[in-house]
């Protein structure tokens, strides 16, 4: 079989740097507000509110673009492969050189185009400046917060929340995988909790390549992780099926970190289903975005037989009818009966065309 496999971490990387050039901007102009309007300026270095707006600006874009990338790296390249420890202190070392550098930016405009007379010492330390670092490095930390939040709900779902487009229950079309992890419980025992735990966070943190295929990670469940898209983009391009053979293909490169880690090569399994759910806002202390209705029962239901089917990948009727193109091969099961519904259901077993 030969499938090709897009490069997953490109669009991930223009989300986060857009996220922090566009924070970033937003936050110096704001300290340029709260500093300017209805205040006394006490530094020496006092230009007109729209050129401090003008300059704030290029500050923030160019600074919101390196700390972006950071974060990106961070997520993909650090954070799995150090302890806590050593990811506080690299992030103290940057959160320092970024002031730092942004000091030594900020000093260069105003000597070089504003015509700011000052030695680069004297600018460091001019009065009110000590304020200015200490914001700078809280809205830092309030950047990685937000990023975290956004994060734990799924990328992008932070803004809709605020926006409260799930407040009410509102009926939409999607598409549902649930995956689960092929003889959980057997190496639950044979590899301990602790080892087992670290097995599941290093399959889950490779589950990160469906993102390349407009997948949104709804939920981990112990050992299974439910997937989910709009319709539309889970069909554009076979994204729905091409997804669980990335995923696969992720964990087949590292290989050889799974055998000498654990000694076994996991093995997902995943049923696939299309059609309407309730999409809702839940919860008081604790809030999450949910999914209601009969279309994740039958994922689930469908994901239970692959195992006395002896495949790793079934879909339903509703969503093989849908797939567009020639790049998969659909093979019929049969219609069958699952635990909960009354009707049968019509299963189908997918592969990549040869």
């Amino acid at each position: 079989m030969n499938v090709q496999f897009s490069k997953p971490l490109r669009n991930r990387k223009k989300t986060i740097i857009r996220q922090y050039t566009l924070g970033w901007m937003a936050g110096l102009i704001f300290l340029v507000f709260i500093r300017s309007v209805g205040t006394v300026e006490v530094s020496r270095f006092n230009p007109s509110l729209d050129v401090a707006i003008f300059f704030a600006g290029l500050l923030g874009g160019f600074f919101g673009m390196i700390s972006g990338y950071f974060q990106f790296l961070l997520e993909e390249k650090i954070y799995r492969q150090t302890s806590i420890k050593k990811l506080l202190i690299i992030k103290g070392v940057y959160l320092l050189a970024f002031v730092v550098a942004m000091i030594f930016v900020a000093y260069l405009m105003s000597v070089h185009i504003l015509k700011f007379e000052i030695g680069l010492w004297e600018f460091a330390t001019d009065a009110g400046s000590g304020v200015v670092y200490l914001y700078i490095i809280v809205f830092d930390l309030f950047m990685l917060v937000l990023r975290q939040v956004n994060l734990m709900l799924g990328e992008g779902n932070l803004t809709k929340l605020l926006m409260g487009e799930f407040y009410e229950p509102h009926e939409e079309e999607r598409i549902f995988m649930f995956l689960d992890l092929q003889s959980s419980t057997q190496l639950a025992e044979k590899l301990g909790h602790i080892t087992y735990s670290n097995l599941i966070q290093d399959c889950f943190y490779d589950l990160g390549v469906v993102l390349a295929y407009e997948a949104e990670i709804y939920q981990y469940v112990g050992d299974e992780a439910i997937l989910t898209w709009p319709t539309p983009a889970g069909i554009r391009n076979n994204n729905c099926l091409k997804a669980f053979y990335a995923f696969q293909h992720q964990i087949e490169l590292r290989k050889e970190h799974y055998e000498k880690a654990y000694g076994i090569v996991p093995f997902f399994k995943a049923g696939v289903n299309l059609g309407k759910v309730t999409t809702t806002e839940v919860g008081k202390y604790k809030r999450e975005i949910a999914y209601h209705g009969d279309t994740l029962n039958t994922a689930a239901r469908i994901q239970a037989k692959c195992n006395e089917l002896e495949k790793p990948l079934l879909v339903s009727q509703h969503l093989k009818d849908r797939i567009l193109g020639r790049k998969f091969v659909f093979h019929f099961m049969g219609e069958m009966p699952l635990k909960g519904k009354e009707e049968a259901v019509a299963i189908y077993a997918v592969e990549p065309a040869s």
